[in-house]
């Protein structure tokens, strides 16, 4: 025993050690690539100066450049990597809550009504008198909605299965998907707002502002501290609900941690990126292979790969077809649909 659990220590601190090498490839790849060619070196004399708040590095540099690498660049490269580290914990917590390797705020459709949530309020004006607040508040109101309605179709005599919850996923998600098309050509308000409205719908990173790095990051920041606290009881979760309560866990209270966190970490990273799917399916499905299912483990990993599986899709979504770009949406559907219908494959043929 004691073995295994040197043998499976290890194997999360090399798995730990290859992604984060693995995102800081990632992050100078991304600052590098753009129409605007700045080499390596000159991007870490940028970023290092204006971290630091001195001039640590002779600035031998356009401002132009520095402009491009600092309040373009990076804040969407940062972006990425919270969006997905984000998506990818909300996909743990939604496999811990329903025991379900196919659980994910995509496929359970959290990330459909957190979008038709936010289209409301840009195109119809909802709860305007919160400012700029108003989208994040409406991307979490719809999350929150989608999330409640998805586990009242799937439970059957107060438990939920697991083909009852994929279904009324999908169900869920195609109802707020049509929600979001009414609004966006039933109550077309201008061009611009309906342009802006099919963003959200298929995802993108290119609004990336300091000001929304900030204020996802503590979101995030303040969500993964408090799920941290609860790993273990996550962990027993796993085991069912009888298990649990005899082994002295509040299931209903962790439950509901799980639901609450989950729909407002989805509501606020939805409503700076919109809708990207099958992130919160994938990551934690292959980094579970890697370190196992333990929660202490499995959460710190998911969320450096979930940061790195966004930056990659961004990455790609930007050059593909450049100077244009494609929805970051696009490409982690094209990643992950295929992923899922193998999941499906999988757990159909473990059955019989």
């Amino acid at each position: 025993m004691k073995g295994t659990g040197n043998s499976g220590k290890g194997r999360f601190w090399l798995t730990l050690a290859l992604v984060m090498t693995l995102i800081v490839i990632a992050v100078t790849i991304s600052t590098t690539i753009g129409a605007v060619n700045v080499s390596a070196s000159d991007i870490g004399k940028i970023l290092v100066n204006k971290m630091s708040g001195k001039d640590i590095f002779q600035i031998a540099w356009e401002g132009k450049t520095e402009n491009i690498i600092w309040n373009i660049r990076f804040p969407r490269v940062l972006m990425a990597f919270i969006v997905g580290a984000g998506l990818s914990l909300c996909g743990v917590l939604m496999q811990a809550l329903t025991k379900n390797p196919l659980a994910d705020p995509y496929v359970l459709g959290i990330s459909s009504g957190a979008s038709a949530g936010a289209v409301g309020v840009i195109i119809l004006g909802w709860f305007s008198f919160l400012g700029g607040y108003s989208v994040i508040f409406g991307a979490t109101l719809g999350a929150a909605i989608s999330i409640c309605l998805s586990l009242g179709i799937a439970s059957i005599k107060g438990r939920i299965t697991s083909t009852q919850l994929v279904l009324a996923g999908i169900a869920t998600s195609a109802f707020f998907s049509a929600v979001t098309n009414l609004i966006i050509y039933g109550f077309n308000q201008g061009s611009d707002k309906t342009k802006m409205a099919q963003y959200w719908m298929v995802g993108s990173l290119s609004g990336a502002t300091w000001s929304r790095v900030k204020y996802v990051a503590i979101v995030g920041i303040i969500t993964v501290a408090v799920i941290l606290l609860f790993a273990k009881e996550l962990d027993v979760l796993l085991l069912g609900d009888d298990v649990a309560e005899t082994l002295g866990v509040d299931t209903r209270k962790t439950k509901l941690l799980i639901i609450i966190t989950a729909t407002i970490l989805t509501g606020v990273v939805v409503s700076v990126s919109g809708v990207i799917g099958f992130v919160g399916l994938v990551v934690p499905h292959i980094m579970r292979s890697f370190v196992g299912s333990g929660h202490k483990r499995l959460i710190p990993v998911a969320i450096l790969a979930g940061g790195l599986f966004s930056m990659i899709a961004d990455l790609i979504s930007r050059i593909i077809i450049a100077p244009e770009e494609l929805p970051i949406g696009v490409i982690a559907a094209f990643i992950g649909a295929p992923f899922f219908l193998y999941l499906i494959r999988k757990g159909s043929a473990g059955r019989k």
